[in-house]
């Protein structure tokens, strides 16, 4: 047994000791609090100088494709014009009436996408032989039926598409958007889905999984293509324009190269910028739908 000294020494050591570890636990809060400031203090110059070095790579990256494209076009461009895209140019010509021209494109662009072909260089012939207006209503027409029997096709395979689907929860979740809401939210949907950088193809089948009406579904499908029909046009017609300068054995003027470069860099852009408004429209869109 201990003496009572020793017992009141024991119990001031241990009244002391709780002391002790609250000074250092509010020590150690002062410190942490102190810490979570300056990180806060120092996170948006973080966070900018993270900014700056993302920009910074992408345009180094954007530098450098630019030149490899443009070192392309120079040097290997005018070599496959005038072997390859001129040579079916002149033979398209000479062996097919413009009727008849116009019939394989509507075919091609109606029945290609439903056996997952593409059928992009139908479009640049289209907008070679018959020019913006005639071209526009061929290839228009003709993505009207690829659109819609891909949609009635998949029909029969509803459940697989679905498993299909599900093996890509992040874009089966953008793509089930087109089948939610009413009429004008599904076209909106749609025609969002159409501009994005979502595949053409293969949303012609996986918009079955999302038991989206047809109306809506062809409605916002042909809205949403409008752009990338006048694209196509343009590159037939920009096409066509080097295969016919380098057949005759020289390039384009330097008006025609002006004028094809504001025109393709016009397009460029474009098409970026409704590419971006389109999946920046889709995430709102899908925060909405989340909402409610």
């Amino acid at each position: 047994m201990g003496s009572p000294g020793s017992a009141n020494g024991r119990r001031g050591e241990y009244v002391r000791i709780p002391e002790e570890v609250e000074v250092a636990a509010k020590g150690e809060a002062d410190t942490a609090t102190a810490l979570k400031a300056a990180a806060a203090a120092e996170c948006p110059r973080v966070l900018r100088w993270r900014a700056i070095r993302w920009w910074a790579k992408v345009a180094v990256l954007g530098i450098f494709l630019a030149g490899a494209g443009a070192a392309a076009v120079v040097f290997l461009g005018p070599l496959v014009i005038k072997k390859v895209v001129a040579p079916i140019l002149y033979w398209e010509s000479t062996t097919f009436s413009r009727p008849a021209i116009a019939l394989i494109c509507f075919g091609a662009i109606a029945l290609f996408p439903s056996v997952l072909l593409p059928s992009s260089p139908f479009m640049w012939i289209a907008g070679m032989t018959f020019g913006y207006l005639y071209g526009f209503l061929i290839i228009q027409a003709g993505m009207s039926i690829g659109m819609s029997l891909p949609y009635f096709i998949g029909s029969a395979f509803h459940c697989r598409i679905h498993r299909w689907l599900e093996k890509w929860p992040k874009k089966a979740a953008f793509v089930r958007l087109a089948g939610e809401g009413d009429w004008h939210h599904q076209f909106r949907a749609v025609a969002l889905l159409r501009i994005s950088p979502f595949p053409y193809i293969v949303f012609n089948y996986a918009s079955v999984a999302t038991n989206v009406k047809y109306c809506p579904y062809i409605a916002g499908s042909m809205a949403g293509t409008i752009h990338e029909t006048f694209l196509a046009i343009y590159s037939g017609k920009l096409l066509q324009s080097l295969a016919v300068a380098t057949s005759e054995g020289s390039f384009l003027s330097v008006d025609q190269i002006i004028y094809n470069g504001i025109g393709f860099t016009i397009a460029a852009a474009s098409t970026a910028a409704i590419t971006i408004y389109a999946k920046k429209a889709l995430q709102k869109l899908q925060a909405e739908d989340d909402i409610f």
